[in-house]
């Protein structure tokens, strides 16, 4: 796919563009969107460290297809996608709106894919979860960008670099996954396999380093990457939101955990708004 110039971003009136960051966070259980938690109450501060986005990209590991699509419709629905939680999680709306043109113009953006405009999907727990926390009012118009589980992990990577424009335009690219995601290892106590710990902080280790090539190719990082990734589609996302960092740009962690045995919360925060406590 051809990386268009980031550059060449729109610009506001009243001066240069503002690059907004980017996020990856780390969702969890459902359950995030309704306990008031460690991690609930760092989405909630993390909205605060940067400027209002005018709308959201949200790709998230629960959508997964054949091909790429991009959610187009007025009104996204929200989707509970989960089972055997209790009623007061499937009782919850997320009511944002959609933004059909900004749609178009990611559609436009990123030559070279077919993204396909999505009017059924709408907004999984993937990315409500994390945005009824982070913006409560529901007043910023969200998008999904769906992750073609046909495509090698450079690709997803490589999508993130084109949608690089869009931090220019008041975008907020937000990646919703899990850097260590094993159902088959999870443990109902707040602990933590010694290989989970060791892989999300090697993870952690190689963002810092810029070393992003060994990120894509993180099946050659041996048996704690194996068994912390068992699918791709929970670190999946973290790819997209690396390719949107520039080179050297500021990085922040937060919510570095380990729990359940085999579930990584850690999130990673990329631009120049640093929070001072996250």
């Amino acid at each position: 796919m051809k990386i268009p110039d980031a550059t060449a971003a729109n610009q506001k009136p009243d001066g240069p563009a503002y690059q907004m960051p980017v996020l990856f966070i780390g969702h969890g259980s459902p359950m995030n969107a309704i306990e008031d938690n460690e991690f609930s109450r760092a989405w909630s501060r993390i909205a605060q460290s940067f400027p209002k986005p005018e709308a959201i990209l949200c790709l998230s590991a629960h959508w997964e297809t054949a091909g790429t699509y991009v959610t187009a419709m007025l009104q996204p629905r929200t989707i509970h996608d989960f089972a055997g939680f209790p009623q007061a999680l499937f009782d919850l709306e997320y009511p944002a709106p959609g933004e059909p043109a900004l749609a178009e113009r990611i559609r436009q953006t990123v030559e070279g894919v077919a993204i396909k405009p999505d009017f059924d999907w709408g907004l999984d727990h993937g990315a409500w979860s994390i945005l009824r926390r982070m913006y409560p009012q529901a007043d910023i118009p969200v998008l999904q960008l769906s992750l073609d589980h046909s495509k090698p992990a450079q690709f997803h990577y490589d999508l993130g670099r084109a949608l690089k424009v869009l931090r220019n335009q008041g975008v907020l690219v937000l990646g919703s996954g899990n850097i260590v995601h094993n159902l088959g290892a999870v443990i109902w106590k707040d602990i933590a396999h010694d290989w989970a710990i060791a892989f999300d902080q090697q993870i952690r280790k190689l963002i810092l380093a810029g070393e992003h090539d060994a990120i894509i190719h993180y099946q050659q990082l041996g048996e704690a990457a194996r068994l912390s990734v068992p699918a791709f589609d929970h670190f999946c996302p973290l790819l997209p939101v690396l390719g949107l960092q520039d080179k050297g740009e500021a990085v922040t962690f937060f919510c570095e955990k380990v729990t359940l045995g085999a579930i990584s919360m850690s999130s990673v925060l990329i631009g120049q708004n640093k929070p001072d406590q996250v």
